[in-house]
């Protein structure tokens, strides 16, 4: 919470918070996760493979010192590490579609550089367009293995040339979507913290998030229709990628007490300046049953063959949204002992520019082309929301009780996209002679999107409705000193 204070999380939310101190502590708090999945997609419901995974909270230390000097009469400085984002989920949907394949964009994208070849030069042969476009930088990994397994080909059965998806051409096709990712954010937070008068704290922290994330996925179609002799069975598009870097942060806030038992907190959080390293290896199979003859229509190719053998990586930097918040609290009998008071009651409102998202090429003469197209996507998918967050907890001599809620706003602009994330909470404390161990549950309800590729407009693109219903445990042990 961004108002109370005297708690080491608080450089990862208002680092004033740190002024609060006049002694030291060490903390650790270990934590484990379990979660599960369901996804509903045109009209059909899937549960995914349930997850359970180790996870830890705020640890480090605080070291807190009184000031003899002017009106600044203590301050505080603090090295923590916490687990700012958890990426371990698991993910799947399936339905009937009649509308839409994964192979139209693809094929779509062919058929502009087909036709831009063809005006060109009318007497270009097909198969020397398809070679060409296999090696063409411009054109997506996607659809240069589309091309290669015949996925989507060039047909001129009827004395003419069209550009074909076989996918599309059966008329409906059995979706699937499954994936599985592992790995987070780890912050490590160093933070500084002064208190004037026991009035006004001012603090500031510096992070440096380490990114580390993998996700493996399986998407695939398959003919819808029964038959087996209409040159499409199936296409399945596998993928193992991950992300790595590095990222610097700072956090400033102050928390005022106009009185007592009120305290007053603003936080800023600046955007995260991430250098990030992407690494991807797909690999395409398709079906094309009797297309070649019998026993001959399957084919697969990795996304090796494209890059020389070597799986592609791209480096690029990511500048994420500014977060302010406003804060506020109530302590029960705000006395000096702090083992004397009796409880709080707390608040958050906080503002994220998730429009402010923004990507850039790291390469060594990168082109920003492609970059720039995802940050206009941005802009226009998304929208700056807010968050809230509400908790209290009653004190009785050395055990504590606490409650809390968190809502975290829908961040996407068209209403139809569902999405929010709520958190409640609930734990038990004790603290005495300078020991405190701290247990707490948090469940989360987190309902979002999830598109396994998109149409041109104005043609409406197909979704998934994705519901999540995690639990995390943390056990929080510290020791003053």
């Amino acid at each position: 919470m961004g108002s109370l204070g005297g708690e080491i999380s608080s450089i990862f939310v208002n680092p004033a918070g740190l002024g609060l101190y006049k002694t030291g502590e060490i903390v650790l708090s270990p934590g484990f996760s379990f979660l599960k999945s369901k996804g509903q997609f045109r009209g059909t419901d899937a549960t995914a493979d349930k997850l359970s995974k180790f996870n830890f909270g705020t640890s480090g230390f605080v070291y807190g010192y009184n000031n003899r000097y002017g009106k600044w009469t203590s301050a505080a400085f603090s090295i923590a590490v916490n687990r700012t984002a958890n990426f371990n989920s698991s993910t799947l949907y399936k339905g009937a579609n009649d509308y839409s394949s994964f192979t139209e964009p693809l094929s779509n994208e062919f058929f502009d550089y087909y036709t831009q070849r063809r005006n060109a030069d009318p007497t270009v042969s097909n198969r020397r367009i398809i070679d060409d476009a296999l090696d063409e930088a411009s054109i997506s990994l996607q659809t240069k293995m589309a091309l290669y397994t015949y996925l989507i080909d060039v047909d001129t059965s009827n004395g003419q040339n069209k550009v074909i998806s076989r996918a599309e051409q059966v008329g409906i096709v059995d979706q699937q979507n499954k994936s599985t990712s592992s790995g987070g954010i780890t912050e490590i937070a160093f933070g500084f913290a002064g208190n004037m008068d026991d009035k006004l704290y001012i603090g500031g922290s510096l992070g440096v998030p380490i990114v580390n994330y993998q996700r493996n996925s399986m998407y695939s179609e398959s003919d819808g229709t029964g038959s087996n002799n209409n040159n499409f069975g199936s296409a399945s598009y596998h993928e193992d990628y991950s992300v790595k870097g590095l990222g610097l942060n700072v956090k400033l806030g102050l928390i005022f007490k106009p009185a007592d038992f009120v305290r007053i907190g603003l936080g800023i959080h600046s955007p995260t300046l991430y250098g990030l390293k992407d690494n991807v290896s797909t690999k395409l199979v398709t079906d094309v049953e009797q297309l070649f003859g019998s026993g001959k229509g399957v084919d697969s190719v990795n996304s090796e063959v494209f890059y020389n053998g070597q799986s592609p990586e791209f480096k690029y930097d990511l500048i994420s949204p500014w977060k302010i918040m406003v804060s506020g609290s109530y302590v029960l009998h705000e006395v000096n002992d702090v083992s004397k008071q009796k409880g709080f009651i707390t608040a958050d409102i906080e503002y994220v520019t998730h429009k402010s998202s923004k990507y850039s090429s790291a390469e060594e003469n990168g082109d920003n082309s492609y970059y720039n197209g995802v940050n206009t996507a941005i802009k226009s998918v998304y929208k700056n929301a807010f968050n809230f967050r509400v908790g209290g907890e009653l004190k009785f001599k050395t055990i504590m009780t606490r409650l809390g809620f968190a809502l975290f706003g829908r961040p996407y602009q068209e209403s139809a996209l569902k999405a929010r994330r709520m958190n409640i909470s609930g734990g038990l404390g004790y603290r005495n002679k300078g020991i405190f161990v701290d247990l707490a549950y948090v469940h989360s309800l987190n309902r979002d999107v999830n598109f396994p590729y998109r149409v041109e407009s104005p043609r409406e693109n197909t979704f998934a409705d994705l519901k999540d219903n995690n639990g995390n445990v943390l056990l929080t042990v510290g020791f003053k000193f």
